[in-house]
């Protein structure tokens, strides 16, 4: 009887929102870095709004002890998935307490040791991981109030959602309280320990802004976070609601497995956003940080009832953050990212074939095409009712759960436009619809100017070169000029090079780096003047300039190598990994050749993060050096959380399998390798 119990619970878990309200969890936690698990003391309040058999809270492989409903001992049921309590509920209020303790195998993160004093823990709850480390709801709809208390060593920054309300030392550890006001969905649950220095902000409305970075990037303080303060106030005012929580907080973590988590009250992002004021050039924080942070109304404030409608949170916070980034760059750079994304979305509206509002959507559609379809409704019903709709739209929602139809509601109350004939152009259809994206882009001068370039695609470069001079010499907006350099690409050097040397003298970053991407072959009559591209302020230019150079002019390598031998570049070292695997390539430099190889082993190793041990293992592959520290390195890839990295690390392995010499190396180095990493090996080594 108690599995049929089971079984009905299980299958009914969607509908637990209809009869039960749960209102609120204080839950103090520890964590141990050397199990990599954590453990607690959970209390939950809930409310029962018709009487019910079962409670349910989701709980993946965790050891569960104590359970008391109202400060008594209680039956349960652990199905390793949920917990369970089965007895007759009547109408009511009840407490509920119980001890937990967890491994978990996602949502719950342990980068680097407390050895090497780098140790980070972070979680990503997107979807329905959060109850992998914290017993909870994979039940979006599910919003209570959650209050988090942390014991940890008192060396690192402990961090939750909300306000830090009081912190305790104790022979060496510490213990962070922290508290919320207003509910939220469990997915938005975080927690991130590390080593950081806090910089306190204030918005104007008030709201306290805390921004995180590491001891060792503080010089990298103002362009990683450039704009942040600027862009919570555009957005606060922008969205006509005041900001819903009572603090925001920003935290850079190693190996975040995206670009950025919208945690209530506290964003996690990846730390290649990390930049100092040339890595800004390539790769700031600007979109992402705008986007994340309009999630806090648009997600956390109302989240989406299920994924059909998830495009009321990522097609609302990717037009947002558009609109963030017209504040702080203008109308061109504006419309010239509704331009890539109308190109990108045409492109893929060849093979996808599941519309926005549908669970399946592919992140185009939800985040592109989403925006695209906020911007056509902002420009066909005007800012004053489009901010009226909007404003209305959370008020009446705020800490609840919605639908497209309660947004289009609020579009029907304010204005007479149509939001069926709407949707099934933008919402229900896989088709882009060309001609109105393109009358609404045509609103731009500098759209128009792009457009005018494009019609001269099929034109013999005689018919169009006067005109391409003038824009490269003129104050057209820098895409428009990155478009006439793309149309170069297949033109004889001889016809091209005055064109090219013009758009070098603008000395715009953005456009010399175009130039760069079109001549992989450098003639030797413009060597002189690509040689400049090594000067740039633009790591991602001088990495394609330097190899670009170093593969055409073999005469030149050595001087190449001596005047970069310093460069590092982004925080992955994407400069110092490309010189150390030029420079072992290169046999007539002068220099230690086992001291170089051993500096590109190092960047392989656990000690650094995924990209830049990729990056370093692509090398030394290319390179054939397979010593048995990189054959370890590469099989400790294949444990790594990130799937794109544990991919790369299986699939080289299996290349290098198909060598028996190789073969031989791999299975004598198992005995020394960690359990999962000999598991992984094992997998390998017995496919055929």
């Amino acid at each position: 009887m108690k599995y049929l119990l089971v079984l009905i619970a299980t299958a009914t878990f969607a509908q637990q929102t209809q009869w039960v309200d749960f209102k609120s969890v204080t839950a103090k936690i520890s964590l141990n870095p050397i199990e990599k698990s954590v453990s607690g003391l959970v209390a939950y309040t809930f409310d029962v709004l018709q009487p019910t058999d079962t409670i349910k809270i989701d709980a993946q492989n965790m050891q569960l002890d104590h359970v008391m409903l109202d400060n008594h001992a209680v039956t349960f049921v652990n199905t390793k998935k949920q917990l369970l309590l089965v007895q007759a509920f009547p109408k009511g209020s009840y407490s509920l307490s119980f001890n937990y303790t967890a491994q978990p195998k996602q949502a719950l993160y342990f980068v680097g040791s407390t050895q090497n004093t780098n140790l980070q823990i972070w979680t990503q709850g997107q979807g329905r991981y959060t109850s992998n480390w914290f017993p909870s709801f994979d039940d979006v709809n599910e919003k209570l109030v959650f209050n988090l208390e942390v014991d940890y060593d008192s060396d690192y920054e402990v961090v939750s959602n909300g306000v830090l309300t009081s912190k305790t030392a104790h022979n060496g550890t510490c213990s962070w309280k922290y508290t919320m006001k207003n509910p939220m969905s469990s997915y938005l649950l975080m927690l991130a320990v590390g080593k950081y220095q806090i910089h306190h902000q204030k918005a104007k409305s008030g709201v306290p802004l805390d921004w995180y970075l590491e001891p060792k990037d503080s010089s990298k303080y103002e362009p990683t976070y450039r704009h942040a303060t600027a862009i919570f106030d555009f957005l606060e005012k922008e969205i006509g609601v005041p900001y819903p929580w009572q603090i925001y907080k920003q935290l850079p973590v190693r190996d975040f497995l995206y670009a950025g988590m919208e945690n209530t009250s506290a964003t996690l992002f990846s730390r290649r956003y990390v930049v100092d004021s040339i890595g800004f050039e390539d790769r700031n924080y600007t979109n992402i940080h705008a986007h994340e942070l309009a999630h806090q109304w648009f997600g956390n404030l109302i989240t989406a009832q299920s994924g059909k409608h998830h495009w009321l949170q990522e097609g609302f916070a990717t037009y947002y953050a558009w609109l963030a980034e017209r504040e702080i760059y203008g109308d061109d750079y504006f419309y010239h990212q509704l331009h890539q994304a109308a190109q990108q979305i045409k492109y893929a509206s060849r093979t996808d074939s599941i519309p926005v509002l549908h669970a399946k959507a592919s992140s185009l559609s939800f985040y592109q095409k989403g925006a695209w379809a906020l911007f056509v409704l902002h420009q066909s019903i005007g800012d004053r009712a489009f901010q009226k709709v909007v404003r209305n739209y959370l008020e009446k929602y705020a800490y609840k759960t919605v639908t497209t139809a309660d947004f289009f509601e609020e579009i029907t109350k304010v204005t007479k436009f149509n939001t069926q004939a709407y949707s099934k152009v933008w919402l229900e259809s896989v088709v882009f619809n060309t001609q109105q994206a393109n009358e609404l882009l045509l609103k731009n001068k500098s759209i128009q100017k792009l457009f005018e370039v494009e019609k001269l695609k099929n034109k013999p470069l005689a018919d169009k070169a006067a005109l391409f001079a003038e824009i490269l010499q003129g104050d057209a907006y820098f895409e428009v000029k990155k478009a006439i350099v793309n149309q170069l690409k297949t033109e004889k050097i001889e016809a091209k090079s005055g064109l090219l040397l013009a758009a070098l003298a603008t000395n715009n970053v953005p456009l010399r780096q175009a130039v760069a991407l079109t001549l992989p072959i450098i003639p030797a009559t413009f060597r002189s003047a690509y040689q400049t591209l090594l000067q740039d302020k633009s790591y991602q230019t001088q990495e394609i300039a330097l190899y670009y150079l170093w593969r055409n002019f073999p005469e030149m390598r050595v001087v190449y190598l001596e005047q970069t031998q310093d460069a590092i570049g982004f925080n992955d070292y994407n400069l110092k990994i490309l010189w150390l695997s030029l420079a072992l390539a290169t046999p007539e430099y002068s220099a230690d050749k086992t001291m170089l190889s051993e500096a590109l082993v190092a960047f392989s190793s656990a000690d650094y993060e995924t990209i830049t041990r990729q990056n370093a293992l692509q090398k030394l592959l290319a390179l054939e050096i397979l010593n048995n520290t990189v054959l370890k390195n590469l099989v400790g890839a294949t444990t790594h959380h990130t799937w794109q990295f544990s991919k790369f690390g299986r699939d080289s392995i299996r290349l290098l399998l198909q060598k028996p010499a190789i073969r031989a190396s791999f299975e004598a180095i198992l005995p020394s390798l960690d359990p999962k990493e000999q598991f992984q090996l094992n997998r390998l080594l017995l496919e055929r």
